[in-house]
């Protein structure tokens, strides 16, 4: 198997709660968690609302796991989906919020110029908040562990070793969450990820 390339992509508006979710759930897991692998690299990285704007970063991978609300017709706040971009669920209609929007039509303009990777989807129908607020409600904050033991699972048969790290809650997490905490440098393959004004340059 040659090596390959992974990004884990959180995308979201951190100001508007559960359309947070992505980048929170991605920090959160940076925090937590160190991921080991003897060929492959793992990225992680905070998108925000950029869509497009991404499209240089996204095709320098193999795979790409985004991470972001998602709006399923009949369903309610806090379902959690986790799917092959390529055999999304029917329900998923993809008209939830902006970012959800311009996220699908980044993927599939990537995918007519033959540049997206295999692309899959961890998301959680939000819960409809228009006022501006930091924080999670409580049907979000209760999917996460659901969306943590999913994208485990997936990583671990994909050949990845996790290690716990720490234990700290994703609310702990999000008062910062505005300043964005996961740049190109916060990587991990066999080794811990570090920030990038600490990574040793090549």
């Amino acid at each position: 198997m040659r090596p390959m390339k992974v990004l884990l992509l959180g995308i979201g508006n951190v100001l508007y709660a559960d359309e947070g979710i992505g980048v929170h759930f991605v920090n959160y897991i940076h925090e937590n968690y160190r991921f080991f692998h003897p060929e492959h690299e793992l990225v992680m990285l905070d998108g925000g609302t950029l869509a497009q704007g991404l499209t240089p970063i996204i095709s320098q991978f193999d795979s790409l796991i985004v991470v972001d609300t998602i709006n399923a017709a009949g369903c309610e706040p806090g379902e959690v989906y986790f799917f092959d971009f390529d055999r999304a669920p029917p329900e998923v209609d993809w008209q939830g919020s902006a970012h959800e929007v311009e996220m699908l039509q980044t993927l599939t303009m990537m995918e007519m110029l033959g540049d997206r990777p295999h692309t899959m989807v961890l998301g959680v129908t939000p819960t409809v908040i228009e006022p501006m607020t930091l924080g999670l409600t409580e049907r979000i904050a209760a999917a996460v562990p659901l969306m943590e033991t999913a994208l485990l699972k997936h990583l671990e048969n994909q050949g990845w070793q996790c290690e716990r790290i720490s234990h700290t809650d994703i609310a702990d997490l999000i008062p910062q969450s505005y300043k964005p905490r996961l740049s190109m440098g916060d990587r991990t393959s066999g080794h811990a990820p570090r920030r990038q004004e600490t990574q040793d340059t090549d």
